[in-house]
């Protein structure tokens, strides 16, 4: 039956005030898992490269380029993925992008030299930039509107868990054997093999489904939360209709490229630039930066380790403050934070401001970007949701893979101090872009979009 505007309005309300988390908590932990093993897939290459560039006989720099190839997979990914999910659902999206960072951290164990590992990191990186865009659009359209910085915060707090629980695999697998830096990718492809088999029975989001006149599938979706919440006699308060764009068939590019998302569009592909070229400096150069500063891959690692529970902690920190306060200057506060604690490392590099500043660069990280992500997303109509949240964090993504050549050039010609420099004035760029982005706080998402 095809969808009327004022029951989709009816049917989005009823979703919007839901007061709890209305699904069973096996979905979140669904979820979150993948994006566990995604982003443990991001960082375990980085601990890998120093071990790799010895045993393949390339320099620190050739051996980067399994970086950069992962990114420019990523933002492939990315784009195809979400085309899928915004024209076919997000369900299928969700079962595509999981698949593909397993085989290729599959892949990536069993590589003969570094040409082959680029190839199999290219496909690690499609799957890794299809999942951090489905798992966004998808929790933040399942979600109820006061609900979605705190769900989209739990979700990543998993994701952080992956963060922090590498540099301790890290430091009991690479120093100590030939084959660690194989042991430790392989775990990311066995841990998403099974993610993949348990997201096969997840619900469809109702405002993807409304996007596509399914009516009658939404309604199924919401009463089924509905009926959830009332089991575990929660109380429903009264429904008040919410704004709902008309169903459409247009080319979600097509939608994202007309106005007013055009603008939206190139000022998060530009802040997502800016902050990856900061963020992964840190998440996989810090190690390579260290060594050349003098310390051992062993001690690296180790301050790595204490300063890797910051990730964690910030994750439940975006989780706990993600609705609290208005998203955009939240988020802008703690990038500040973080482009201060690259600088004094830079500056003074001692072991306990490694691991303390360090600390609270991974907090930095841990707190801002689920919080951006549901930002970016706010930002988009249903109809290209994904395709928006694919386009500006996959273009982005280009800072992270230049960030290498940006890092190791000012390190080579100016020294360790000058490569965390290049890392810090990059996070203040991204401070200064964050004003123009829309309040999206507890709003309709329909209300944001057209606002």
């Amino acid at each position: 039956m095809k969808s009327s505007i004022p029951e989709a309005e009816f049917i989005i309300g009823r979703l919007d005030r839901l007061p709890q988390w209305p699904y069973s908590q096996s979905l979140l932990w669904i979820i979150g898992a993948g994006y566990f093993f995604g982003f443990f897939d991001i960082v375990n290459i980085g601990f890998a490269l120093p071990v790799i560039s010895k045993q393949f006989h390339v320099t620190a720099q050739m051996a980067a380029s399994a970086i950069s190839v992962g990114l420019v997979g990523y933002i492939i990914g990315s784009y195809l993925d979400s085309t899928i999910s915004d024209l076919y659902g997000r369900r299928i999206s969700l079962m595509l992008s999981v698949s593909l960072f397993t085989i290729g951290s599959l892949l990536c164990t069993f590589s003969p030299t570094l040409i082959w590992l680029d190839v199999f990191r290219f496909i690690t990186g499609m799957g890794i930039g299809a999942e951090i865009a489905s798992v966004t659009t998808y929790l933040g359209e399942i979600s109820p509107a006061p609900l979605r910085g705190r769900y989209t915060g739990w979700a990543t707090t998993f994701a952080y868990a992956g963060f922090s629980v590498v540099p301790f695999i890290a430091l009991a697998l690479v120093p100590h054997f030939r084959w660690g830096w194989r042991a430790l990718l392989f775990i990311g492809a066995i841990g998403g093999l099974t993610i993949a088999i348990l997201r096969r029975h997840i619900p469809e989001s109702p405002h993807w489904l409304l996007s596509k006149g399914r009516t009658d599938d939404a309604n199924k979706v919401v009463g089924d939360a509905e009926r959830y919440l009332q089991d575990c006699q929660v109380a429903l308060p009264p429904v008040i209709p919410t704004k709902h764009a008309a169903p459409s068939q247009e080319y979600p590019t097509r939608t994202l490229l007309s106005p007013p998302y055009v603008s939206r569009l190139v000022l998060f592909a530009v802040i997502w630039f800016v902050y990856y070229v900061a963020n992964y400096g840190w998440l996989t150069l810090a190690p390579s930066l260290f060594v050349t500063r003098g310390y051992t891959l062993t001690s690296t690692i180790g301050y790595l380790v204490v300063s890797g529970i910051g990730f964690f902690v910030g994750a439940i920190g975006s989780a706990v403050f993600g609705d609290r306060f208005e998203r955009k200057w939240f988020i802008l506060w703690v990038t500040v934070g973080f482009g201060l604690s690259l600088l004094i490392i830079g500056l003074a590099p001692s072991p306990t401001v490694i691991m303390a500043l360090g600390f609270v660069a991974s907090i930095t990280i841990g707190l801002m970007v689920p919080l951006l992500y549901a930002l970016t997303a706010e930002h988009f109509p249903t109809r290209a949701r994904a395709t928006g949240v694919s386009l500006t964090d996959g273009l982005g993504h280009i800072g992270g893979a230049l960030a290498p050549v940006f890092i190791l050039t000012a390190a080579h010609v100016g020294g360790f101090t000058e490569g965390f420099v290049v890392m810090a004035a990059a996070a203040g760029i991204t401070a200064l872009l964050l004003p123009l982005a829309i309040k999206a706080t507890k709003r309709s998402l329909e209300t944001v979009t057209e606002e």
